[in-house]
């Protein structure tokens, strides 16, 4: 059976608050395989780690310096995590960063952060706006690449070829068998989204797909292990 990587949504968020440090020490505590976390850029090419492009009582992030975003205080009390922060602190696991919006001009600061980081090669980005990915791969052909999709596309495959990504993420009410196979055929890999519950992440298990993206890293680890116990006793 094939087994699905663990990855954390925005950090362990089933138990901490979002895209936040103690969120991402909850995924390493819990063993998680990644996390997945989303950036934004500030106008002067800080790139942060925040889910809404807007942080309430401060304005878009994009019109903040990144002096004024370190500044920030999140709904837990932290201060506002750079991606440098979030890479030092997971370490040797993978990192799959969620571009919600990037200016070109801020390309190369989002891969020069990338390159520093720990394990470089266990990096990956991904986004629903294709462009933003087509173009970074165009700047950094190494990096690996994923498009986000919340629909069922006639032929998600092609939409994947169109930008040079080799990774579908997939909302997970959307995957069926015929999908999982269509992208292995086509020598891409499928990571659900968002997953939570046990008897989803087993359906989801049983279909084969690659990674598993949840805010609880511990139940998707349950499901998997039950999963390939039953296996071996079949």
């Amino acid at each position: 059976m094939r087994r699905p990587s663990v990855i954390a949504h925005r950090g362990a968020s089933g138990y901490e608050y979002e895209n936040s440090r103690a969120a991402f020490r909850r995924a390493v505590m819990l063993d998680a395989d990644g996390v997945e976390l989303d950036v934004h850029a500030t106008r002067d090419g800080g790139i942060v780690v925040h889910h809404d492009a807007e942080i309430p009582g401060f304005g878009p992030l994009a019109l903040l310096s990144l002096a004024e975003a370190r500044q920030i205080r999140i709904r837990n009390g932290e201060t506002l995590p750079l991606l440098s922060d979030v890479l030092d602190l997971v370490g040797d696991r993978d990192v799959y960063v969620e571009v919600k919006s990037l200016p070109q001009a801020h390309d190369q600061e989002l891969m020069a952060v990338l390159d520093r980081g720990p394990v470089p090669r266990r990096y990956s980005v991904h986004s629903f706006d294709h462009r933003i990915i087509r173009r970074l791969g165009g700047s950094c052909p190494s990096i690996r690449l994923g498009v986000l999709l919340s629909a069922y596309l006639d032929d998600p495959v092609a939409a994947m070829r169109a930008v040079g990504a080799t990774t579908l993420w997939q909302e997970w009410h959307q995957v069926d068998e015929e999908l999982v196979n269509r992208v292995h055929e086509a020598g891409f890999a499928l990571i659900a989204w968002t997953v939570n519950e046990i008897g989803d992440l087993d359906r989801m298990a049983r279909l084969g797909v690659d990674g598993l993206c949840g805010n609880y890293p511990d139940r998707i680890r349950v499901a998997i292990a039950t999963r390939s116990e039953q296996v071996s006793r079949a």
